[in-house]
Parts: C-alpha cells; structure tokens; sequence
C-alpha cells in the first residue's frame, strides 16, 4: 500500500490556514512521485467507527442471507440500500466486559478489549483506534478525529468510574481520548493550524492558491475541485447559521441571550442537527486526506439523550433501552439512519475508479446486545470496501466458535490497513473470514 506524506502541491494555503486536497486524476495530490513505471497514488484506506450505547431492540438486530436478497431486522432497514457493502457480524465479545455487568464496564474497553479498573480508578487499554493513529496516521495532519455528541460524565456508578460508558477512545491505558463536541472546533481543528473561533473562512484564506491550482488541471478535475470546495463552504454556512440561530451548543455567541430553553449539560438541543453535522466535517477530513482514523460517539452508554425531534421525549435514552417498545426501535433506526447517512455521503465521493465509502471501513457497534446488558455478544455492521478488501453482502457467525474475541475484528482490521500485531487485546490471531 502506498505511505502517502505531505509535500508543498498537496496542500492549499493561506493565512493561517491549511487544507489538504480531495483525490485528482491530474496530479498525485497525496504525494507519491511519478517513476513513469508506476501507476499514480490510490486513495488511502480510512477508518470511521460510530458506537451507540445502550445497545438495540432485543428482537430487531439481525441480518440472513446475501447479497441483494440479503435481509434486515427492523433496526438496520436504514441500510436496506447498502447490503452488498454491509458485513453483519454475530457472536463477538469481550471477555472483560462481563466482569462489571454494568454499563461503564462493558464500554470502557469496547476497542481494546483490555481489562478495567473498578473502585473508581481510571486503568483500561489503548484503543484499535489510537494504535492505527500512532502508526498510520503519520501521514496526516491530524492523526485522528474524536468525536462526540454527548458530554463526558466524570462519576462513579456502582464502583466503575463513568468515564468508562463516556469515552471509546484511549490514547494511553489511563488517558481516555479527548472529546470534541462541537462541530464548529472539529472543523478548525482539520483546516486551521490554530484552533480557534476566528471569523475568518477557511476557503477566503485559501482561495488564491485554489486559483492558481485550477489554471493547472484538467476540466474534469476543475468540476471536482468545485465541489468540493462548495462542500467545505456549505458546512461553514451551516456552522454560521446554527449559531445564529442558538439550535445548537458551542457556537460563537451571536444573541444576547438564548431563544430556546437551555437543554442538560452537554446535551445539544437538536441531536439530529449535532449528528449530521459531526458526520459531515468527519466526512471533510476524510475527502481531504486530512484524517484517516475517527471515531463518533453519537451517544453515551447509560445516556440522557432526549429524542423531541422523533415526537420522543417522556423518557431518557438509557431508560428507554430496558424498553424494547415501538419508541425504543424508532430511537434505534434513528441512530443507524446517522451511519446511512455517512455511507451515502462517502459513496457521492469519487476516487478515480472507486468511491470514498469504497476506500473506507465503517464499524458500528454498541456495548451490549440490547438494553438488558447482554454483552456475551456484540451487535457489530461494517460497512464500505476498504479499497477492495473487504467484501460485504455476507453474515458471518461466530457463536459456536472457540475464539470469538472482539479483538479478533480488531487486528483484521489493522491487518488491512498495514499494521500488523502479533497480538491486540486478548486476541493473538485476526478473522480470516473479514
């Protein structure tokens, strides 16, 4: 696979500000030199995993068969147009996770599968996510893009702290990755050197050198360079506007007061808005190249996530999970409608002869099976191709299996991107089926 690095044409600039190029057929825009022997740079792979805590409608999470004739449970209709990309996986667990038997404990190691302090302490693993960071993140300007939809929650909760059910992300087994909330500083943190709330625009800074740039490329590369500096200018607008209309937490402040009620502690007024908005500058860092690995925590296990824009809000997320009612699966179809979503926003990407969601992988994963704490299996859907790696349209089932570690997915995965370990977790050999 090529080691993509950044020189001086990959990259706009103005003042203060840095923007990594989309993929172009006119020239090799993540770096790789033309010998006239080889064939230009692919599309790098990426890697986006979205967790939903709580877990799902106990009845509805399942898939049988294949390809197109594939068939979904009610909690994954949303991806009806993508089964012969989604690969649905029954039977993984962590081991660890069962000690607790208790939100906190089953979350804190969903992607390290490492071992979890109780009374209090903060002691769990480096997550799959921040390994491939450290290693094949080097070639980007940012390594990794964590982010989140609700606030963390620093309190103990029968003798785990939890932190554990706020964070999926770890950087150090006592560090958990910092959160970023809101959608306005995700979005600096991929296109200015500084992150700040400045005024001024991303693409007013860069403009002149996007100038110069197009003088230079093909009419077909002209159009895509178009759109997607439309794209980063429509997200900036929809920034602006959400602060001027106080939909949402974070912005800068534009009225003297706010004209809606003030919702709980990190919690957005509009979760739908927060959701798309977070998947949207996701997307940005993956067409530019300016990030290869995030991760989305659209919610916390054992959440307080309200749900007004579904015509739900006599009860908190958590509550309603140990539900299983018609409410429960309508809240469940929202949260996959946010990976439907990011599926359609990549696939619109194209990358020479594939697409973005071609060249990507999308895991979505919760901590447990349903709202009653069953962990002894995950719910696990990926989705994309991971630059022809990875073939969808199949359900792969490990229940019977002897080893049916959640780190197993984990160095398959790895695999697939160039890092390959000996061991991850407690796990010593990947999926050979994945």
């Amino acid at each position: 696979m090529p080691i993509h690095r950044f020189s001086r044409r990959t990259m706009l600039r103005g003042l203060g500000v840095t923007m990594a190029l989309p993929w172009l057929e006119s020239i090799n825009v993540w770096g790789d030199e033309p010998t006239g022997r080889e064939p230009s740079s692919e599309a790098p792979l990426r890697l986006a995993v979205l967790f939903a805590g709580n877990g799902f409608h106990g009845r509805e999470w399942w898939a049988k068969g294949a390809g197109a004739d594939m068939e979904l449970g009610q909690v994954l209709a949303p991806l009806a147009d993508y089964r012969q990309r989604l690969l649905f996986i029954q039977g993984l667990y962590n081991a660890e996770a069962l000690k607790g038997n208790i939100h906190s404990s089953q979350t804190g190691n969903i992607l390290s599968g490492a071992p979890l302090a109780s009374g209090g302490e903060i002691q769990s693993g480096t997550s799959v996510d921040q390994l491939l960071a450290e290693r094949y993140g080097r070639s980007t300007k940012v390594p990794s893009l964590v982010l989140g939809c609700e606030k963390s929650n620093p309190s103990v909760h029968k003798n785990y702290s939890m932190l554990y059910s706020s964070h999926i992300s770890w950087s150090s087994p006592t560090t958990p990755t910092p959160l970023e909330l809101y959608p306005s500083l995700a979005f600096d943190r991929l296109f200015k050197d500084e992150v700040s709330r400045g005024d001024r625009s991303v693409l007013d800074a860069v403009m002149a050198d996007a100038q110069d740039l197009r003088r230079g490329i093909s009419a077909t590369d002209q159009r895509k360079l178009d759109e997607y500096l439309d794209s980063v200018r429509d997200v900036e607008q929809r920034i602006e506007r959400a602060g001027q209309q106080g939909e949402l937490q974070g912005w800068r402040p534009t009225l003297d007061k706010p004209n809606v009620p003030r919702p709980p502690e990190g919690i957005p007024q509009n979760i739908a808005d927060h959701m798309r908005l977070m998947i949207d500058v996701l997307v940005l860092g993956f067409q530019t190249d300016t990030t290869r690995i995030s991760t989305l925590k659209l919610n916390n296990d054992h959440s307080s996530l309200r749900f007004p824009n579904l015509g739900i809000d006599y009860m908190i997320h958590h509550l309603l999970s140990h539900t299983d009612n018609a409410d429960w699966l309508k809240v469940n179809q929202f949260f996959v409608e946010q990976v439907a979503y990011l599926a359609r926003k990549l696939d619109a990407i194209q990358e020479g002869p594939r697409t973005a969601l071609d060249n990507s992988m999308l895991l979505f994963c919760s901590s447990m099976m349903s709202g009653s704490h069953d962990a002894t299996q995950l719910p696990v859907v990926m989705l994309g191709g991971a630059g022809g790696k990875l073939k969808g349209g199949r359900v792969l089932d490990y229940r019977e299996q002897p080893e049916r570690q959640m780190c197993r997915l984990y160095l398959s995965i790895m695999n697939k991107m160039g890092v390959e370990l000996d061991q991850f977790g407690d796990a010593t050999r990947a999926l050979e089926e994945v």
